[in-house]
């Protein structure tokens, strides 16, 4: 049995901060969740911790334009800024470069400078500054191996762990602000095999036909021979956010060179999500408050005394 929903009608005076690699990944991990809580009257705010400048450009029709050749970076600052927008929430850069995805055998060298190659304190300094100048309750970021193991992924993961750490450490970054301590750190599973599962075995039944047949063999196949890439967490928390999930898909196509606007994510119909699925999935890391697991809510334990 699920626990009771611990929603309150006003978030006011609640922060949430979550680190993302690229832009797009806070559209895809978690959208309608941020959306829901900056209407409640939380201040959210999304750090893209580099510019997805070495991103492909995924959507044939945006690839038609010109302007991607030749200046991607303004292109994704621009479709960032419109799924900002949309969402409601606040959002900074992080500056580093994107370092991209090493594909090849032997995987090439990741491009000297890139994020991913930068030593951990070098990257962790702004994010604790931000941390101690925004003063987030709840902290959301990957797991250790990036949600998949894309090196930028992963550094976002080092870093964000590091910020949660040590930004209440007065002895830590001395010249990153005013120690502030975060809450609650949780990791995103966006990508929970057991969504995906429900979502297959419910299209096979209804229809016949299911397009995560091909996901499903490789999470088994994952799972069989014990595969890096998975990801092992199991939820400790869902956010039902699913009538926000219009805001979501609307954010998603905002980021046009990296999302066709009828593939992966719109394989299934938001009615179809909303009965099988309509949860944002989180995995509690660590916690300074008293919470009761399973969660509904990111902020669970938090009181409003602590918000001050």
């Amino acid at each position: 049995m699920r626990a009771l929903s611990q929603l309150r009608e006003d978030y006011t005076g609640y922060r949430l901060l979550a680190i993302h690699a690229h832009p797009d990944d806070e559209s895809s991990k978690g959208a309608a969740m941020m959306a829901d809580y900056a209407d409640r009257g939380a201040d959210v705010m999304v750090l893209s911790c580099t510019g997805g400048e070495r991103g492909d450009v995924l959507n044939a029709e945006a690839a038609s334009n010109p302007r991607t050749e030749w200046d991607l970076t303004g292109v994704r600052w621009q479709e960032m800024a419109e799924a900002t927008e949309i969402l409601g929430i606040h959002h900074r850069w992080l500056g580093f470069v994107d370092s991209g995805l090493p594909e090849g055998d032997p995987l090439p060298a990741l491009p000297a400078g890139s994020f991913a190659t930068l030593p951990l304190e070098q990257v962790a300094a702004p994010i604790v500054k931000l941390v101690r100048d925004f003063k987030p309750h709840v902290i959301i970021s990957y797991d250790e191996i990036g949600g998949y193991p894309h090196p930028d992924h992963i550094q976002s993961h080092k870093v964000s762990v590091e910020a949660f750490t040590k930004a209440g450490d007065p002895n830590a970054y001395p010249d990153a602000g005013e120690p502030w301590e975060p809450l609650k750190l949780y990791y995103d599973r966006a990508f929970n095999p057991d969504k995906f599962l429900t979502l297959h075995e419910y299209l096979l039944e209804s229809t016949g036909e299911s397009p995560y047949t091909s996901r499903i063999a490789r999470y088994e196949e994952g799972i069989r021979t014990k595969a890096d890439w998975m990801t092992h967490h199991k939820v400790t928390t869902q956010v039902n956010s699913a009538h926000l999930l219009d805001r979501r898909d609307a954010a998603l196509r905002a980021h046009r060179t990296q999302v066709e606007p009828y593939g992966f994510f719109f394989m299934v119909n938001n009615d179809i999500l909303t009965e099988k699925w309509p949860w944002e999935d989180y995995v509690l890391i660590d916690s300074k408050v008293d919470t009761e697991l399973p969660e509904t809510c990111l902020f669970a334990g938090i009181t409003p005394a602590a918000t001050l």
